[in-house]
């Protein structure tokens, strides 16, 4: 005789349970739809997000190991601005340079008059750093026409200095802080003002009228 077991049927009410990890992949397959990723931020935008929440840690740890907290911090950041525009206006302004060589002259030769029409014109402009620059080519242009100096193509002012300082010993110091001058200017980001336009064209005016010693210059050139 054989026994009928009542058939089983799942009832709507009674919950079904469904094994964990299962779950989880149907989770995850449903939330992988792109629909739900629409509002996501990009990378750029994650990466921005992470910058000024890093940013943000910091400050605040700044701002609680700064003394006063963040009225310490705000004046110690001013302090740092007050510091670099001190140096900032200490050192002037750093300017892009035309020049890309050391020589002191440019391509086209001109005379220690023309150098120093150029500078007149450039200082009652107030183009003090160009006035600087053509009253060192003034003066060395000018040793060159009393034959103080040999013409030399490519020759800087520093080099200008030491050999003119052969002739004019007395002169060594005013020359060579003429062309340290012009290397600050020209080469060095300095600007320039009226005072240190003004010690070249003294320098200038100086040599003019001073009497080399030839002998010196003799055995110099042989040293």
């Amino acid at each position: 005789m054989t026994t009928a077991w009542p058939a089983v049927r799942a009832s709507a009410d009674v919950p079904v349970d469904v094994p964990r990890v299962p779950a989880r992949e149907a989770a995850e397959r449903e939330l992988s739809d792109p629909k739900y990723h629409e509002n996501d931020p990009n990378l750029i935008e994650r990466a921005l997000d992470a910058l000024w929440d890093r940013i943000g840690r910091l400050l605040d740890s700044a701002s609680n190991a700064a003394p006063g907290g963040v009225l310490g911090l705000v004046v110690i950041a001013l302090v740092v601005l007050a510091l670099v525009g001190a140096l900032w206006w200490r050192l002037g302004t750093p300017r892009r340079q035309v020049i890309t060589s050391d020589s002191l002259f440019g391509d086209r030769a001109r005379s220690a008059a023309e150098h120093r029409t150029t500078a007149e014109d450039h200082a009652r402009a107030g183009r003090w750093n160009e006035a600087v620059q053509e009253r060192m080519r003034a003066i060395v242009r000018s040793l060159e026409e009393r034959t103080l100096l040999e013409p030399r193509p490519g020759r800087t002012a520093d080099e200008a200095a030491a050999e003119a300082a052969r002739p004019l010993p007395a002169h060594a110091d005013e020359l060579r802080a003429a062309a340290r001058t012009f290397d600050d200017v020209t080469y060095g980001g300095r600007t320039a003002d009226q005072r240190a336009y003004q010690r070249l064209k003294n320098v200038d005016t100086a040599l003019e009228r001073a009497r080399p010693d030839l002998s010196d210059a003799t055995r110099g050139a042989a040293g």
